[in-house]
């Protein structure tokens, strides 16, 4: 099947991580995936890794927050069918220590940027697309990041709004949570603070990118085709042990 034929999907922040872990995925389902990050060297090692296994994916240089480059990424890409909006940026800011200006960029990343690709896309889909966020468990409540927690929290309420806004098209819109994922940045920590992590999961395990992906993948497939509005937490039933800051 040629590139123009094949459904393609933009999956944002794909240069590592669940990024990375949702591209491969979502190329195994046949999609012709655009890789797109702001670290073009990292989103040519994702595309490199999909293309090597037969399947198809190009790269697209992509700061989230330049809405013109957005826009030209959205008219470029035909037959889109999924948007998964991964993303993001997160750090850790004692309270008293925020500022006005780190909630403005969190909001700016996490949540406003988000909105104007889910605007653009909508515009170019076909009726029954779809359109995944991701959100996090933290927006349950941890301390140490209230301008992370808080746009997070904002990106679920996004979700459900776009949901009711879009369904006369039948473009589900939905968001997956993720717990606490075994990613580059989780695996600098050390073995200690590993080890501390893994005590406070009821599984006693740590999530790996795949499992994100996985779920991004039901929510772009038919069979989710009846599932709208949904916020899913995948992260080892941390969500129902608690919700202290990990």
């Amino acid at each position: 099947m040629s590139e123009l034929q094949s459904p393609s999907a933009i999956v944002t922040g794909a240069g590592s991580g669940i990024g990375r872990a949702i591209a491969h995925r979502l190329a195994s389902e046949g999609y012709l995936v655009i890789v797109a990050d702001r670290d073009e060297a990292q989103a040519q090692e994702t595309a490199r890794q999909i293309t090597q296994r037969g399947l198809a994916a190009r790269v697209e240089v992509l700061d989230i927050t330049d809405e013109a480059a957005t826009q030209a990424i959205i008219d470029k890409a035909e037959n889109l069918e999924v948007l998964v909006n991964n993303a993001g940026i997160f750090n850790v800011i004692a309270f008293d220590e925020l500022k006005a200006d780190d909630f403005r960029r969190m909001y700016e990343v996490n949540l406003v940027a988000m909105f104007t690709l889910c605007q653009q896309a909508a515009r170019k889909m076909a009726d029954g697309a779809r359109i995944v966020n991701l959100a996090s468990r933290a927006a349950l409540g941890a301390r140490h990041y209230a301008h992370y927690v808080s746009s997070k929290a904002a990106v679920a309420g996004f979700t459900r709004a776009l949901a009711l806004e879009l369904a006369p098209r039948r473009i589900a819109v939905n968001a997956i949570a993720p717990g606490v994922i075994e990613t580059e940045m989780l695996r600098a920590r050390s073995d200690a603070g590993l080890d501390a992590l893994r005590a406070q999961q009821p599984t006693g395990l740590l999530g790996k990118p795949e499992d994100i992906a996985h779920a991004a993948a039901f929510f772009a497939s038919p069979l989710a085709g009846f599932i709208t509005g949904q916020v899913l937490l995948v992260d080892g039933g941390r969500s129902v042990g608690g919700t202290a800051a990990f």
